[in-house]
């Protein structure tokens, strides 16, 4: 079919996610029809370096054949079978196996899902169940922060800190409680990086107080704020954090679902800050994409209660641990240590990426530079000795977005903050093609702005 053809069912059948329907049916959707390695196409023929490895979840890079054959053959075999009423399969048993092995020393269960949303919501209900089962019905209260993304999902909203979707999705889960983020660039630069650091996890210990150590059941945290930005909390965060969580009772949940699977240099984010998580949410880089799964990764404290005192947990999902996607999911995890993905990450790309990216720190609109392993950001800036920001009519960050994408680069936009997250195969040659991009599209938004700005003056 024409793109124009595509474009009209598109608009006349289609919600997408995340997306203002009036205008995006008045402007028409972008096409894509087929991919390899770090690069989309669509259906103008244009060839785009897929900056953010789909959703953050393509970390194999597109078209890797061995997933392929790796759900073809399990198709012909078992194509579905529930876990549900004392049954399992292959790939979920060899799954869950694989699983437990790559995590921290102290987890070695795993409940399935199929989404990083339903994991969270999983999590909503292990925690609260863990401590109705320990004798303290009270502790319901789950702390997270103020721009967290947990996902889309009721609950997985509800534990997300994102302002947006609390007004729309009311009324929210109860006994859900935020605090500031660490997110020094944007709240805390009256305040030394370290300062700032301790500062925010001195919020959780006072919300903690506030609300009673004997009410609260778990605080919940990514390693790295994926959605909220590339946010990488100050050196001095996670340790104060940690000590804050040691002095009471109250469980430690890491989701995992952007920062698993190596896309900061380590199996899980919360290896790379030295963290013992209770849970972790895991999906995206599980199955590099490929296939839609999830799951919980289970510490031993928490998995113990609920085997040896639990009865019957009334939780579960129609594709908890689906074959194809379990079997797509183990291949995934073998290709990923056989090319040891991961330590090339850790010891290779991620610091060619952190000196690359770095130099896009001269730049006029940039006001501050971060990375850390294969996730980088940009701040975008009006002033760059003050670092002021751009008005918000102005959606600088939007503008520089849809320039990327028409010069060959998919860049995400949060705000004006700008983030990349390439898949992980990505070489030192399209690493280099990337920040050339991105420094194209800066000086084309620097040069729109100036001139969007001349003319609101001229008027």
């Amino acid at each position: 079919m024409h793109s124009s053809d595509l474009r009209a069912l598109d608009s006349a059948h289609h919600l997408h996610p995340f997306t203002d329907f009036k205008a995006l049916g008045e402007e028409g959707s972008r096409i894509v029809t087929h991919a390899e390695g770090v690069y989309i196409h669509d259906s103008e023929g244009h060839r785009i370096l897929d900056g953010m490895a789909g959703l953050w979840c393509v970390n194999l890079g597109y078209g890797r054949a061995e997933l392929v054959e790796a759900a073809t053959a399990q198709l012909h075999e078992l194509p579905y079978y529930n876990n549900f009423f004392k049954t399992t399969h292959p790939p979920a048993v060899k799954l869950a196996e694989k699983l437990c092995q790559l995590a921290p020393a102290h987890i070695n269960h795993v409940f399935f899902t199929g989404s990083g949303s339903e994991a969270n919501d999983t999590v909503l209900r292990m925690v609260r169940r863990y401590w109705a089962l320990k004798g303290k019905p009270d502790k319901q209260w789950i702390i997270s922060r103020e721009n967290a993304y947990h996902g889309s999902t009721v609950a997985g909203m509800s534990l997300g800190g994102m302002a947006p979707m609390h007004a729309q999705g009311g009324p929210l889960v109860p006994a859900i409680s935020h605090v500031r983020q660490p997110y020094w660039f944007g709240e805390g630069r009256d305040q030394s990086p370290e300062a700032f650091g301790r500062t925010c996890a001195e919020a959780i210990e006072a919300r903690i107080l506030e609300l009673g150590e004997d009410n609260v059941a778990a605080f919940i945290a990514e390693p790295v704020q994926g959605a909220g930005g590339a946010i990488m909390p100050p050196a001095s965060y996670w340790p104060a954090v940690k000590e804050v969580l040691a002095k009471y009772d109250i469980l430690l949940v890491v989701d995992e679902v952007i920062c698993g699977f190596g896309r900061l240099g380590e199996w899980f984010g919360s290896q790379h800050y030295d963290l013992e998580p209770d849970l972790m949410p895991i999906a995206k880089g599980l199955s590099s994409g490929y296939l839609p799964i999830g799951g919980v990764l289970v510490g031993d404290r928490v998995a113990e209660t609920l085997i040896e005192e639990g009865g019957e947990f009334f939780h579960g999902f129609t594709y908890s641990g689906h074959p194809v996607c379990a079997a797509v999911a183990l291949k995934n995890l073998e290709i990923m240590q056989a090319e040891g993905v991961v330590e090339r990450v850790r010891d290779d790309l991620g610091p060619y990426l952190a000196e690359r990216w770095m130099s896009l720190a001269e730049h006029p609109l940039v006001g501050e530079v971060r990375s850390l392993g294969l996730m980088g950001a940009l701040e975008l800036v009006a002033d760059k000795t003050s670092r002021a920001r751009f008005d918000k009519r102005l959606a600088a960050g939007n503008l520089c977005r849809d320039i990327c994408f028409a010069s060959g680069l998919v860049m995400r936009s949060v705000g004006d903050t700008m983030i990349i997250a390439p898949p992980l195969t990505i070489t030192h040659h399209e690493i280099d093609e990337l920040v050339s991009l991105a420094r194209r599209a800066l000086d084309e938004t620097a040069a729109r702005l100036a001139h969007i700005v001349q003319e609101e003056i001229t008027a």
